[in-house]
């Protein structure tokens, strides 16, 4: 591409209406334009909600501006297209959008076109849109591997990827083999530090996955996944979750699959909430006006199916609930980007994962070397923990409100695991294991009663605890059937009920220097 001139590139640094990091892109990416040649492949990488389609639109402003050539959009969906048509007409770009039902006889008065990748390649291997004078092509969300089947059609045009994960949808097509240079924009931090995106306030609850099938896409199978999450436990976990993080707040349901979706919404119906289901069977009237109705009513609850993780935006959105696990890293920023904008007095949003996927990622908008993450994808990934992996480090946090009842216990937690070990070292029984539990659950009970029965009716509220202690226990073990577990939970459960009415006194006046008063 031919060099611009001075006064050329003051004149695209003073930009329009633009934020002083996305000059500083456009900047970059104008040098590499200048630097490199015709037919180079540059990515650029930008959070959700950086404003990706404002860069590229006033990128071609100026493109079209200075050189003699053309320029072609390609999304993977006809909502991005429809919307990066508009963002290009606001920035007085004239441009043509290339639907299945597109007239192209008039294409020779436009020089920008905005294409789906599907449309699109049937009209190039029809013959139907002359690309001869494509010089600039623009790819969004280029993480999905659906548009390098048409890269041999411009074998000597610029490419620019844009997308806020430089990692393919696909392992096996990385991205560094499509891309020559990868460009890292500002940071969630940065941005959130500068007000232009909102801070996540992170909650997870830990769920156990190992039941979970991962597929050929790499990713967890639909089915293995709505066998777990419509699960009346697992169902009971998120109203449990939005009621305590996210009631009457607008938020997002983020499910993988149609049916645990629709199972979340009879729950929150049955509950009384107002809540939605979208998916991708709903028509275009319907989607209409559902996400009518979630914009304009302050605690919608919207469950839904992949289906809004990209090209949906709604600011006002309070809270993001993943009710589902995923091996993407992509998948895991866009659904949480869905909360990230910034909307009126909108600072913070939450975010509750019941997919363990923060334990897996790290907290989003943490510092990753997107560089790395770009030059070597399977490092990344094979350095990512399994759910086993996981699993066993994850600790059983109370509730806060449930932690509140026993207030007089400085210390509630047991370490199955570690007390497991120290008993095969001494030459224990693993039976030891639960009795000692049972002992330390009875103890922390009898703290903070008054009588028995105070302590009977805190013994029932441990559920979750005694649930996970079980689980733990078992994987030591290693004897984990269904009958084997559910026997073994209502065994607990017995016997520590039988132990306090046995021992309270006992104990009761071992930890206050005197006996219960009668």
């Amino acid at each position: 591409m031919s060099k611009t001139s001075t006064i050329e590139s003051e004149e695209r640094i003073a930009g329009k209406d633009l934020y002083s990091y996305q000059k500083g892109a456009i900047d970059k990416i104008f040098t590499a334009f200048e630097e490199s040649p015709e037919d180079y492949h540059l990515l650029y990488q930008l959070p959700t909600g950086g404003g990706k389609t404002v860069i590229f639109s006033e990128i071609v402003r100026q493109y079209l501006k200075h050189h003699k050539k053309k320029v072609l959009v390609m999304t993977h969906r006809i909502e991005l297209c429809k919307q990066t048509s508009k963002m290009l007409t606001e920035f007085e770009v004239k441009n043509k959008v290339i639907d299945s039902k597109a007239d192209l006889s008039d294409q020779a008065e436009y020089s920008c076109f905005v294409a789906m990748v599907e449309t699109l390649n049937n009209r190039l291997n029809d013959d139907k849109l002359d690309i001869s004078d494509i010089g600039l092509v623009i790819i969004d969300e280029a993480h999905y591997n659906s548009f390098t089947k048409l890269f041999k059609f411009f074998s000597k045009s610029f490419i620019l990827g844009v997308t806020a994960t430089p990692l393919s949808s696909s392992m096996e097509l990385p991205m560094t083999d499509n891309y020559d240079e990868l460009i890292v924009g500002e940071t969630i931090e940065s941005l959130i530090e500068n007000g232009f995106l909102a801070q996540a306030n992170m909650y997870s609850y830990n769920v156990g996955l190992t039941s979970l099938v991962v597929g050929a896409n790499g990713d967890y199978t639909v089915k293995s996944s709505e066998d777990l999450y419509t699960d009346n436990d697992m169902l009971s976990k998120l109203l449990q979750a939005y009621e305590e993080r996210s009631k009457g707040k607008k938020t997002l349901i983020f499910n993988n699959g149609i049916n645990t979706s629709l199972h979340v919404y009879d729950t929150f119906k049955r509950a009384g909430y107002p809540i939605a289901h979208l998916d991708n069977t709903n028509t275009k009237k319907e989607r209409a006006l559902i996400l009518k109705w979630f914009k304009n009513t302050p605690d919608a609850i919207l469950t839904s199916v992949s289906i809004l993780t990209t090209g949906f935006d709604e600011p006002s959105v309070e809270s993001i609930i993943l009710n589902r696990a995923t091996k993407s890293l992509t998948l895991y920023y866009q659904m949480i980007g869905r909360g990230s904008r910034i909307y009126k007095d909108k600072t913070t949003f939450d975010v509750i994962d019941l997919g363990n996927n923060f334990h897996r990622f790290g907290a989003w908008g943490e510092d990753l070397d997107w560089q790395k993450i770009f030059r070597s994808p399977y490092y990344y990934l094979d350095s990512l923990l399994s759910d086993e992996e996981l699993e066993s480090n994850f600790r059983y946090e109370m509730p806060d409100e449930l932690r509140a009842e026993f207030s007089k216990s400085t210390d509630v937690y047991f370490d199955v695991q570690k007390t497991y070990i120290d008993s095969v070292k001494a030459g224990e029984s693993s039976k030891v294991v639960l009795e000692r539990s049972i002992e330390q659950h009875a103890k922390i009970c009898i703290e903070n009663s008054e009588d028995v029965y105070d302590a009977l009716a805190l013994a029932k509220m441990l559920g979750d605890d005694i649930d996970f202690r079980i689980g733990r226990y078992t994987k030591c073990i290693s004897k984990s059937t269904y009958n084997f577990v559910d026997w073994l939970k209502g065994d607990y459960r017995k016997k520590l009920n039988a132990y306090l009415r046995a021992n309270f006194d006992t104990v009761f006046e071992s930890i206050h220097g005197y006996p219960p008063e009668d």
